[in-house]
Protein backbone atom coordinates (compact mmCIF):
# COMPACT_ATOMS: atom_id res chain seq x y z
CA UNK A 1 0.00 0.00 0.00
CA UNK A 2 2.92 2.31 0.82
CA UNK A 3 4.46 1.67 -2.55
CA UNK A 4 1.31 2.24 -4.67
CA UNK A 5 1.00 5.83 -2.46
CA UNK A 6 4.50 6.43 -3.21
CA UNK A 7 4.67 5.17 -7.08
CA UNK A 8 1.48 7.91 -7.47
CA UNK A 9 2.95 10.97 -6.41
CA UNK A 10 5.94 10.48 -7.83
CA UNK A 11 3.49 9.95 -11.04
CA UNK A 12 1.81 12.89 -10.01
CA UNK A 13 5.01 15.00 -9.98
CA UNK A 14 6.13 13.99 -13.33
CA UNK A 15 3.02 14.73 -15.23
CA UNK A 16 3.06 18.00 -13.09
CA UNK A 17 6.58 18.86 -13.95
CA UNK A 18 6.02 18.09 -17.64
CA UNK A 19 2.83 20.18 -17.39
CA UNK A 20 4.60 23.70 -17.04
CA UNK A 21 7.37 23.16 -19.57
CA UNK A 22 5.24 24.73 -21.79
CA UNK A 23 5.28 27.98 -20.00
CA UNK A 24 6.66 30.84 -21.75
CA UNK A 25 9.84 32.62 -21.31
CA UNK A 26 11.04 35.97 -21.85
CA UNK A 27 14.34 37.90 -22.06
CA UNK A 28 15.71 40.20 -19.93
CA UNK A 29 16.50 43.83 -21.02
CA UNK A 30 18.16 46.18 -19.32
CA UNK A 31 17.26 50.36 -19.80
CA UNK A 32 19.54 52.66 -17.62
CA UNK A 33 17.60 55.02 -15.87
CA UNK A 34 20.44 57.78 -15.85
CA UNK A 35 21.01 59.68 -18.62
CA UNK A 36 25.02 60.34 -18.73
CA UNK A 37 24.60 56.09 -19.31
CA UNK A 38 22.61 56.15 -22.27
CA UNK A 39 18.71 56.62 -19.63
CA UNK A 40 15.95 58.71 -21.04
CA UNK A 41 17.23 62.81 -20.74
CA UNK A 42 13.72 63.71 -19.03
CA UNK A 43 14.86 61.29 -15.89
CA UNK A 44 17.72 63.81 -14.88
CA UNK A 45 15.56 66.59 -13.37
CA UNK A 46 14.65 64.10 -10.88
CA UNK A 47 17.88 62.24 -10.24
CA UNK A 48 19.23 66.11 -9.43
CA UNK A 49 16.15 66.08 -7.19
CA UNK A 50 16.24 63.33 -5.31
CA UNK A 51 20.04 63.34 -4.80
CA UNK A 52 19.71 66.78 -3.25
CA UNK A 53 17.09 65.77 -1.04
CA UNK A 54 18.98 62.63 -0.06
CA UNK A 55 21.84 64.78 0.97
CA UNK A 56 22.62 65.88 4.55
CA UNK A 57 25.31 68.21 4.48
CA UNK A 58 25.65 71.85 3.94
CA UNK A 59 28.66 74.15 3.49
CA UNK A 60 29.57 76.06 7.00
CA UNK A 61 30.95 78.94 4.85
CA UNK A 62 27.73 79.16 2.84
CA UNK A 63 26.18 80.36 5.95
CA UNK A 64 28.68 81.75 7.56
CA UNK A 65 29.24 84.64 4.48
CA UNK A 66 24.84 85.19 3.86
CA UNK A 67 25.68 86.33 7.97
CA UNK A 68 28.87 88.40 7.55
CA UNK A 69 27.43 90.25 4.48
CA UNK A 70 26.10 94.04 5.38
CA UNK A 71 23.85 96.26 3.55
CA UNK A 72 27.03 98.01 2.09
CA UNK A 73 28.97 94.86 1.42
CA UNK A 74 25.95 93.94 -0.86
CA UNK A 75 25.65 97.79 -2.18
CA UNK A 76 29.53 97.49 -2.87
CA UNK A 77 29.40 94.38 -4.93
CA UNK A 78 26.03 95.43 -7.09
CA UNK A 79 28.16 98.50 -7.54
CA UNK A 80 30.92 96.67 -8.39
CA UNK A 81 28.90 93.89 -10.93
CA UNK A 82 27.27 97.64 -12.50
CA UNK A 83 30.45 98.44 -13.64
CA UNK A 84 32.25 96.09 -14.95
CA UNK A 85 28.97 95.19 -17.00
CA UNK A 86 29.45 98.68 -18.24
CA UNK A 87 33.20 98.07 -18.88
CA UNK A 88 32.09 94.61 -20.79
CA UNK A 89 29.18 96.48 -22.37
CA UNK A 90 31.62 99.25 -23.62
CA UNK A 91 34.37 96.34 -24.83
CA UNK A 92 31.20 94.65 -27.34
CA UNK A 93 30.44 97.48 -28.86
CA UNK A 94 34.06 98.81 -29.10
CA UNK A 95 34.72 94.97 -31.13
CA UNK A 96 31.34 95.61 -33.36
CA UNK A 97 31.06 99.66 -33.67
CA UNK A 98 34.19 101.73 -33.83
CA UNK A 99 32.23 105.22 -33.19
CA UNK A 100 32.92 104.34 -29.39
CA UNK A 101 36.29 104.54 -27.76
CA UNK A 102 37.39 103.07 -24.31
CA UNK A 103 39.87 106.06 -22.81
CA UNK A 104 43.22 104.58 -21.82
CA UNK A 105 43.61 104.80 -17.47
CA UNK A 106 43.65 102.96 -14.64
CA UNK A 107 40.52 102.36 -12.50
CA UNK A 108 39.68 100.81 -9.56
CA UNK A 109 36.21 98.77 -9.21
CA UNK A 110 36.44 97.61 -5.21
CA UNK A 111 38.66 94.80 -5.33
CA UNK A 112 39.33 94.59 -8.85
CA UNK A 113 42.10 96.80 -10.74
CA UNK A 114 41.31 97.69 -14.46
CA UNK A 115 44.01 98.65 -16.49
CA UNK A 116 43.58 99.82 -20.06
CA UNK A 117 46.00 100.81 -22.28
CA UNK A 118 46.96 101.14 -26.39
CA UNK A 119 49.85 98.62 -28.33
CA UNK A 120 50.71 96.95 -31.25
CA UNK A 121 48.05 94.70 -31.09
CA UNK A 122 45.31 96.59 -30.31
CA UNK A 123 43.18 97.87 -27.03
CA UNK A 124 44.86 95.51 -23.99
CA UNK A 125 43.34 95.32 -20.75
CA UNK A 126 44.67 94.06 -17.71
CA UNK A 127 42.36 92.84 -14.88
CA UNK A 128 43.61 92.08 -11.75
CA UNK A 129 41.61 91.09 -8.66
CA UNK A 130 44.04 92.26 -5.63
CA UNK A 131 42.64 89.94 -2.86
CA UNK A 132 43.08 87.10 -4.75
CA UNK A 133 45.89 87.94 -7.41
CA UNK A 134 44.11 86.42 -9.93
CA UNK A 135 44.43 88.31 -13.42
CA UNK A 136 43.02 88.62 -16.88
CA UNK A 137 44.19 90.24 -19.80
CA UNK A 138 42.05 91.11 -22.67
CA UNK A 139 42.89 92.29 -26.08
CA UNK A 140 40.85 94.19 -28.44
CA UNK A 141 42.02 93.78 -32.04
CA UNK A 142 42.40 97.17 -33.91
Amino acid sequence: MLKSITTMLTLFMVILLSSTTDSQAQQLVYRPINPAFGGDTFNYQWLVQSAELQNKFTDPNEAALAEDESALDAFAQGLNRQLLSSLSRSLLNLQFDSSQDLEPGTFSFGNLEVEVLESLEGLVINILDTTTGDQTQVVVPQ
